[in-house]
């Protein structure tokens, strides 16, 4: 690509991430206007719904990868090796990080109940 290629998709993205935040602003206020009349207060998300939302995202990974992989054992048509592999890798990834996310709770967990009163 050339520079004035360059310039003009960059010149693009701006314009859109422009209207983007236009978009956003005018939406945050109407939804702000609303909340006033109405009196209504945001409703708020648990720790523990995010919690179990991430895990269920876990589990889904994890299951669609176990399903790709025992589709490509029994030879069924478009299921390719490295679509498999990729899967695995994403759940495997996946599956880290909630355990690293549990860690750092447990850890965490552990030094206020240590903590002196």
């Amino acid at each position: 690509m050339s520079a004035l290629q360059i310039d003009a998709v960059l010149a693009q993205i701006r314009a859109m991430q422009s209207q983007l935040r236009a978009a956003q602003a005018q939406t945050n206020g109407v939804a702000q206007l609303a909340g006033e009349v109405s009196g209504a207060q945001k409703p708020t998300t648990s720790f523990a719904a995010v919690m179990k939302q991430a895990l269920d995202r876990v589990n889904e990974t994890q299951q669609r990868a176990a399903s790709l992989a025992t589709q490509f054992e029994q030879g069924v048509p478009g299921v390719e090796l490295p679509q498999v592999m990729l899967e695995m890798q994403k759940a495997s990834v996946s599956f880290r990080a909630a355990t690293e996310v549990r860690n750092k709770l447990i850890d965490a967990y552990q030094t206020i109940m240590n903590m002196p009163i």
